[in-house]
């Protein structure tokens, strides 16, 4: 039974965090890819030895990782708590200003800063379940930063709660809050041995209830026309030019299939991200997505016919073709490890909240991590609208995962 009387340090930290810009960017060979992690990163260790945590650290790498010790003589397994610091390069994280709008009472939510960005009602189904909440926006200029920093604050609120209610039976608790998961790096130098967890648990979802255990499968394909650049001047019958090359191959992919704008549900795709070129070259940079990774073959391969069938009708064009591998659907490690998510669902029962068991039509840090041998679902964190100014984030879904984590913990030593 949660205490009644405890007072919820978690939207104070939230407010906290959202004020440090911590946006990734997907363009740098550094890691972090952008040092301005790693100004939250130090907060974060001293928030978490202000707690009492233990082997609080931040390493070389600007990974922050805690212990909260067993206090119990059961053998249960060590259970990590995951989020990210980093914030989307999508929209700017800098100069971040949270509105509290109190006691929402339906409608559209006009943003003060700038009134064409709406939280329209009609769009967003789940505002119908926060009547009476508190809800968190950006004035309009910028993305909140829920996504992941209702996270982080709700693991270290919940690690408040555990050690000041001490008479709470739990495993050891390992956490740890990574850079970089924005632009896809975030497990790059996670060492899974030295977390030393068996089992973890991001906490990086949206809508309340959320239990993710599947997510897509995705590579990213590089795809360089080349071409033949001679001076304009005297370039008849000579030149052959790739933007020209790529441009035909970009109108040949479907329009009413296989791209993100027309699929849904479990639908895959086929997406370019970016093109850069000039006569000479011209590259493509795509993703392509599905939950079943048998089909990504088959994306590869129909890209690679529309290439061939665009070099022909250029002559002495030719064309590169290079995929990377980038995460696997964590479902085919989390259907070996079943009580991961039936532990979870039986902590969202106890607090009477309805499981909501989706698939994410894309990956999390678990993705990569579950295939490390740290198998890794995804649980709500409450936030919406991510990498949008419209995002936003209720206090009341930011206490509920507070909750449901000091739950499930318990769930774990109960059934150890």
């Amino acid at each position: 039974m949660f205490d009644t009387n405890y007072k919820f340090t978690v939207v104070d930290r939230f407010l906290k965090y959202v004020k440090y810009e911590t946006t990734s960017d997907e363009d740098s060979k550094t890691f972090p890819s952008d040092a301005k992690q790693l100004e939250l990163s130090k907060e974060l260790v001293t928030e978490l030895k202000e707690i009492g945590m233990q082997e609080v650290e931040m390493d070389e790498n600007g990974y922050v990782t805690a212990t909260l010790p067993s206090n119990t003589n059961k053998d249960v397994p060590v259970i990590g708590f995951i989020a990210h610091v980093d914030t989307s390069p999508a929209i700017s994280g800098k100069d971040v200003n949270p509105i509290i709008h109190k006691k929402y009472q339906g409608g559209d939510i006009v943003l003060p800063k700038d009134n064409t960005k709406v939280i329209e009602a009609a769009s967003n189904p789940e505002l119908k379940d926060m009547i009476g909440f508190d809800i968190i926006t950006t004035d309009g200029t910028t993305l909140l930063g829920a996504d992941d920093k209702a996270g982080i604050a709700e693991i270290i609120d919940a690690m408040n709660y555990l050690i000041k209610h001490s008479e709470i039976k739990h495993g050891k608790i390992r956490i740890c809050f990574t850079p970089d998961e924005e632009v896809g790096r975030g497990t790059e130098k996670f060492d899974v041995k030295k977390f030393g967890a068996k089992y973890a648990y991001t906490i990086d979802g949206g809508t309340r209830g959320e239990v993710e255990t599947e997510t897509f499968s995705a590579d990213a394909v590089v795809i360089k026309f080349n071409g033949k650049n001679v001076h304009p001047g005297y370039a008849k019958g000579k030149m052959i030019n790739s933007i020209k090359v790529a441009a035909r191959f970009l109108e040949m992919l479907p329009k009413d299939s296989l791209s993100p704008e027309t699929t849904e549900k479990r639908e895959g795709y086929v997406h370019p991200t970016s093109i850069t070129g000039n006569e000479t070259q011209t590259v493509f940079k795509f993703i392509i997505r599905d939950f079943y990774t048998e089909k990504l073959k088959e994306f590869e391969a129909t890209l690679k016919d529309l290439c061939e069938k665009t070099i022909k009708q250029f002559p002495g064009s030719s064309y590169d073709f290079e995929v990377i591998e980038q995460y696997r659907n964590m479902k085919y490690v989390l259907d070996k490890h079943p009580q991961v998510e039936e532990f979870a669902i039986e902590s969202l029962n106890r607090l009477g909240i309805k499981p909501i068991q989706s698939a994410i039509r894309g990956g999390t840090d678990g993705s990569r991590l579950s295939y490390m041998d740290l198998p890794t679902p995804n649980l709500f964190a409450g936030g919406h609208n991510f990498h949008a100014y419209t995002e936003y984030v209720a206090i009341q879904d930011m206490e509920a995962s507070v909750k449901n984590i000091v739950t499930l913990v318990q769930v774990w030593e109960e059934k150890s």
